[in-house]
């Protein structure tokens, strides 16, 4: 127990973190809050101050009575922690009002334990999982054979177990993104994904239990309000009452009385107040999350740690980072997770478009058998109805055609010598843009400039106080900017990521380095918004630091607007944010340093000249939230500064989407849902003409909800209007039409609901439903359609794709594509959008990048592929991986190994999801390994005629012998 909280002797009166020092010295079984977020701040708190582990009981996203399911991992968080109460547990009130399942079932399975298979599977299907091909998410479970997948609700991992017979062999954790094993397990205990409204949580607590309310005033309004939002939806018997939590005679903490406790004092930065106060004070203790920069201002012990603020008791004083630096507590820092990287081919259904390297684009009929040939071939239809079958150990060659949603390619015709002249024009038209960026670059490269220190103490504080872990694209990003700013000439780099991806802190860290140096920095936004959404940010993010932040947009009066610009002149703003405005003639700058473009491409031509002119002499970084995939940033990184920003941040979890018939009712639901919890609500209707209509349904339905418009047919000065009052939380919803696809980061905006969500195609239903969910907030998307309205197939497919696939799945890569290569037309401009129509996106990038290469003089040999003919079943048995796609994408993986490495890593893989090889496909893989073998020998063909394997090299020689096994064959190749 940390010193300090032994000295609070009252339970009223509590200020900053004294609350809690006083619940962890009261050591209760239970504490309960009145929201979620204090929740936690106390779990926090005891935790530092007690050293002890607390556990926090979430409160289910839904409400009792409500006709949609609640998120299963917080059904397993709570069945975990109520099935074996122990130590200190905090919970908002409403997880104390929900009722939970009479009796709380589990499955334990132990390494070396006996286990009946079918039985288990009937038990997880009962505890509510559901069987899939793939696990992915929580409440998932998958079956190969004697291999067993589990995602319990109540684990941060999967489970895959091997049995033998009816023993569990082996156990390990796994990663859901990349299926492989991670670590050794003796135990899971699975929980279920499912809960019954049936008992109350308080029955859960041990005999004589301590409780502890905090705030009981505020409490008692919060429940009246939860019951009354429940009775809304006939839930309020699902609801316990207040007396029954006054039955368990509650000891009560409070802020309001008076008593001998006192605030802090704040100095905000300034570091000699501090000293002064340290010096008069008897005792105090700093608690800071800052410690180790602290430790190079002032001597006095800092204890490591975050408390939600200080107080003062007698003559005893606790600081905090509120009273340091002006700092909230922030939520926990989340770690970032990766996405499996995986090839769309995987993904081909039959009708498809597929693009082969020699052959080009034609539609994909399927896998099929060809006759007195063991193993499966692609079967591809051309111009004509002309067919090509593709072995499956050449599928390296073929591509699924990835161009935008719903377009139609020509079929190309086999043995014409038409799509070889496509594929050069296309190569040609690619070498010239290089070549024009290349002479840009070349350009820039001619100024000069004082490189920029590569760390300094401002640098540090500003990483210190970021409340997230860089993701590794986003840490990555970060030291290439700070790479260029030391070099002696003037930085170009585009950064790409989605909105939310942390694009503005890469910038933020530039910007306070130009700062750092004496250089001005100025930040150029398209819109007024979005220039006031980027000044709040770095506003906030400066506040510890030395730098001025101004802003000049039309949100400013004329005489604040000539006040910022004598400031610029004078060089006593640092840091300046704005629209076009900037770039006026009137806008002077005694220093510019850095110019950091948030969305160019929204730019007009004139503004777009400026920018380009002023990009040669000083430090430029571009912003764009249009996604463009890896392959084009590979390609495209020959010729351009780039960095990629792919990684969403982990706190993102995905969104709950719900596919729904018209409903009125679970309309309001959704609504006050949200507004419950603080938040706010889009509600999309694409029918400009009649928004007015359904604004007045909005507010005939739910009321208590304050309504806004926008669409792209009002004046843009109304627009910005509506959508600053929705950001300032003057609307709770904003009735609106696609225009919100891309733009605003709103965190408060949780909840998505689509009004015909069948008009959509399938790419801006994922973008849509991207505007929410961009914080640790579980978000929701209702998509509704209208019952008595036929739906297309292709409508129904759409719908099902993006409800089934809430984080990575095919659909959502398919959907990703499609908004990659609209992204790529916005950066590589509309002639090479058009080349990459007639070649499909792949191929485009494969010519790019070998027209970079080619410019920049790098001569790469010719690869050498090796040919191999050899009569032996080598192929992947159905019965070993039954799902099409899953063996398509595993072929094509196979193929493309190039190390011996990897062919292991592959193989080990494949033995841990599904179990030990079979012949066939053991046969396979030693085909590969000699091809890798025989091509780094000089190679070029193997082949098995009449009881002979032939042996050719590139350099002309070759040799015969009689058939042998593979093994053989490679020491006879070796000699």
């Amino acid at each position: 127990m940390l010193e300090f909280a032994e000295l609070i002797g009252t339970t009223s009166g509590l200020i900053g973190a004294s609350k809690s020092c006083v619940l962890a010295k009261l050591s209760p079984d239970l504490i309960i809050t009145n929201s979620s977020g204090q929740a936690s701040i106390i779990k926090r708190e005891i935790e530092l101050i007690s050293g002890k582990k607390v556990f926090l009981l979430p409160a289910l996203d839904i409400f009792p009575g409500e006709e949609i399911a609640p998120s299963k991992e917080l059904i397993g968080e709570r069945c975990a922690i109520l099935s074996r109460w122990e130590g200190i547990v905090v919970a908002p009130l409403k997880a104390i009002l929900q009722k939970t399942s009479n009796e709380i079932k589990s499955i334990t399975i132990q390494q070396g334990g006996k286990i009946d298979r079918d039985n288990l599977i009937e038990q997880l299907v009962g505890l509510g999982y559901k069987r899939m091909g793939i696990v992915g998410e929580r409440g998932e479970f998958s079956v190969r054979g004697g291999i067993i997948d589990v995602f319990a609700a109540n684990m941060e991992m999967p489970v895959r177990f091997e049995l033998w017979g009816d023993k569990v062999d082996s156990m390990r954790s796994f990663d859901s993104q990349n299926q492989k094993s991670q670590q050794k397990i003796n135990e899971a205990v699975v929980f279920p994904a499912i809960e019954l409204f049936e008992k109350s949580v308080l029955d859960f607590l041990p005999k004589n239990p301590k409780v502890a309310i905090d705030e009981p005033a505020i409490l008692k309004q919060t429940y009246e309000k939860l019951f009354d939002e429940a009775k809304e939806f006939n839930g309020e018997k699902d609801f316990i009452s207040f007396e029954e939590i006054i039955k368990t005679n509650p000891t009560t903490v409070s802020s309001f009385e008076k008593s001998i406790i006192e605030p802090a004092p704040k100095f905000f930065g300034k570091i000699e107040e501090l000293k002064s106060e340290l010096e008069k004070r008897k005792k105090v203790y700093i608690v800071s999350k800052h410690a180790e920069a602290l430790k190079e201002s002032i001597s006095h012990p800092i204890i490591l740690g975050e408390l939600s603020g200080g107080f003062v008791i007698n003559d005893t004083a606790v600081i905090t980072d509120y009273e340091l630096f002006g700092e909230k507590m922030n939520p926990p820092k989340a770690v970032s997770r990766e996405g499996v990287d995986e090839s769309l081919l995987a993904d081909i259904k039959i009708g498809d478009y597929v693009v082969h390297e020699n052959y080009g684009i034609g539609i994909y009929c399927g896998m099929e058998k060809v006759e007195g040939v063991e193993g499966e071939h692609l079967l591809i239809e051309y111009a004509e109805s002309d067919k090509l079958y593709v072995p499956l150990t050449m599928i390296g060659m073929v591509e699924k055609y990835s161009v935008k949603e719903g377009f139609k390619p020509k079929l190309a015709r086999l043995g014409g010598q038409e799509w070889a002249r496509t594929k050069n024009r296309v190569k040609k038209s690619v070498k010239d843009m290089a070549e024009e960026l290349l002479s840009l670059y070349a350009d820039r490269s001619q100024a000069e400039r004082a490189p920029y220190p590569q760390v300094d103490v401002w640098q540090k504080e500003l990483e210190a106080s970021f409340p997230y872990e860089e993701t590794k694209d986003q840490q990555k990003a970060i030291i290439e900017v700070q790479n260029d700013m030391s070099l002696p000439k003037p930085m170009d780099r585009l950064i790409c990521g989605d909105v939310g991806y942390g694009k503005t802190e890469v910038a933020i860290r530039a910007a306070a380095k130009a700062a750092a140096f004496g250089k001005q920095a100025a930040i150029l936004a398209p819109t007024t918004i979005l220039a006031e959404q980027h000044y709040n940010n770095i506003k906030e993010r400066f506040n510890s630091l030395p730098f001025s932040v101004d802003m000049l947009s039309r949100f400013r009066s004329k005489a604040e607007q000539k006040n910022t610009i004598a400031k610029l002149a004078e060089g006593t703003v640092d840091v300046i944010v704005g629209t076009h405005r900037l770039l006026s003639k009137d806008i002077k700058f005694k220093n510019l340093g850095l110019i950091i473009i948030d969305e160019e491409q929204r730019f007009g031509v004139a503004h777009k000249e400026k920018l380009k002119r002023l990009k040669v002499s000083v430090d430029s970084l571009t912003l764009t939230a249009t996604p463009i995939p890896r392959t084009l940033y590979f390609s495209l990184s020959g010729v351009r500064d780039m960095s990629l920003i792919n990684t969403a941040p982990l706190d993102r979890s995905p969104v709950k989407t719900y596919v729904l018939a018209w409903s009125e009712s679970v309309l309001r639901e959704a609504v006050l849902k949200e507004l419950d919890r603080g938040g706010q609500i889009y509600f999309v209707y694409n029918k400009v003409e009649t928004i007015s209509g359904m604004a007045a349904k909005l507010k005939k339905i739910v009321p208590e909800a304050r309504v806004g418009i926008a669409h792209g047919q009002m004046g843009e000065k109304m627009l910005e209007q509506t959508m600053g009052k929705f950001l300032q939380r003057e609307f709770d919803i904003l009735l609106c039409s696609t225009i919100i696809e891309s733009g605003l980061d709103i965190t408060n905006v949780n909840t998505i609901i689509i009004d015909e969500a069948d008009r959509f195609g399938l790419s801006q239903l994922y973008q849509l439903r991207g505007r929410v969910g961009r914080s640790s907030v579980k978000a929701y998307a209702y998509l509704f359609y209208y019952p008595e309205k036929i739906l297309s197939t292709s409508a129904i497919e759409r719908l099902k794709a993006i409800q089934e696939y809430a984080s990575l799945g095919s659909g959502y890569k398919l959907a990703m594509r499609d908004l990659e290569i609209r992204g790529a037309g916005n950066i590589l401009g509309a002639e090479q959008h058009g080349h990459m129509l007639s070649v499909g996106f792949d191929m485009y990038c494969e010519l790019l990048e070998e027209a970079a290469r080619e410019i920049k003089g790098i001569k790469e040999p010719t690869p050498r592929q090796v040919e191999i003919d050899i009569k032996v079943d080598a192929y992947i048995p159905a019965d070993y991986m039954e799902d099409e796609r899953q063996r398509i994408a595993t072929y094509r993986r196979i193929n493309l190994i190039e190390k011996e490495n990897e062919l292991r890593d592959l193989f080990n893989e494949l033995e841990d999801r599904f179990g030990k090889m079979q012949n066939p496909l053991k046969s396979l893989f030693e085909i590969i390994e000699l091809k890798l073998f025989a091509k780094a020998r000089g190679v070029k063909l193997i082949k098995e005629n009449n009881g002979l394997i032939k042996v050719e090299y590139f350099n002309g020689s070759g040799k015969e012998f009689k058939k042998c096994p593979i093994p053989e064959i490679k020491s006879r190749v070796e000699k």
